[in-house]
């Protein structure tokens, strides 16, 4: 283990966590994470048979953050903290989770230089001709439509250097722990009359695991000539031990020169965009990608 592992667990708790089965993993921890409250009160809530421990799924980071561990807490049999974490016993414990466990996400306004905003639509439009079509990987043409450019370096690289200066505020806001960051992907998207983006998550493949956050620019011309385009980021439940999508969702409108956050595994979509004038330089752009963590 290098130095610098060993002074940042340091600053952490060292939390042992015992699974049926007589599974065991080791994990570190903040004091003030919600995951290790949520730990504890869960073995609480279950102490006291409390119906609603049974509702929780966890995820959380193993191997230095390389890998992922989800369980249900119906699975958590006990814990091992170093330093030793004490619960307070009462017999009013409240429920530690819901049916529904809500999605979150920071939305950031004035994102570029009134500067930086002006060259980047300059830069769109001169590049028309370099976008193509986007695609999935099973190509269902019924699935996504939109436009893209995967290569312009200059301003690419503006985004990302503004995204890892701003890195550690987002992940405060979100309620997550830190993880070590291997690469930002970018790339630029057109979205115009007709244009969607369905169901979907952003690391649900083997290729895309280590997506821990999605981020998605917004930036269009002034007037604005389009309408529709919202992001919906839907909740999530757990059915039969399964993390999946609830009905509940939160809608982020497309502002102009802003910036959002959110977790990759979220359900989320794009809806239909309404272009009337179908003219490229009225679409509804964004520089959209991920943050990736470091791979075992």
């Amino acid at each position: 283990m290098s130095t610098n592992s060993q002074q940042l667990e340091q600053t952490k708790v060292k939390v042992q966590l015992l699974l049926a089965g007589g599974h065991q993993y080791t994990v570190y921890l903040k004091p003030d994470d919600p995951v290790l409250h949520s730990l504890l009160t869960t073995i609480v809530a279950r102490a006291y048979k409390q119906e609603a421990a049974s509702h929780c799924l966890f995820q959380v980071p193993i191997n230095e953050g390389h890998s992922g561990l989800s369980f249900a807490s119906e699975s958590l049999v006990g814990l091992v903290t170093e330093p030793p974490l004490w619960i307070q016993q009462t017999e009013n414990v409240q429920p530690v989770a819901n049916d529904i466990l809500h999605s979150s996400y920071v939305q950031i306004d004035n994102f570029l230089s009134p500067n930086e905003h002006e060259r980047l639509i300059k830069y769109v439009l001169a590049n028309k001709s370099n976008f193509v079509s986007t695609s999935t990987s099973t190509n269902d043409q019924n699935y996504r439509r939109s436009m893209v450019l995967y290569s312009f370096p200059d301003f690419a690289e503006l985004i990302v250097n503004k995204i890892q200066n701003i890195m550690p505020d987002v992940i405060s806001k979100l309620g997550i722990s830190s993880f070590p960051i291997a690469q930002i992907e970018s790339q630029l998207t057109s979205h115009n009359d007709g244009n969607f983006y369905k169901i979907h998550n952003d690391n649900g493949s083997s290729d895309t695991a280590t997506r821990e956050l999605t981020y998605v620019y917004y930036f269009n011309r002034e007037p604005k000539r389009f309408s529709g385009g919202e992001l919906l980021i839907y909740d999530s439940k757990v059915e039969n031990n399964f993390y999946v999508k609830a009905e509940s969702f939160k809608t982020i409108e497309p502002r102009n020169n802003s910036i959002i956050f959110f977790l990759s595994r979220y359900m989320h979509e794009v809806l239909p965009v309404k272009c009337p004038s179908k003219a490229f330089a009225d679409s509804r752009f964004t520089i959209n990608g991920w943050v990736r963590r470091e791979a075992s």
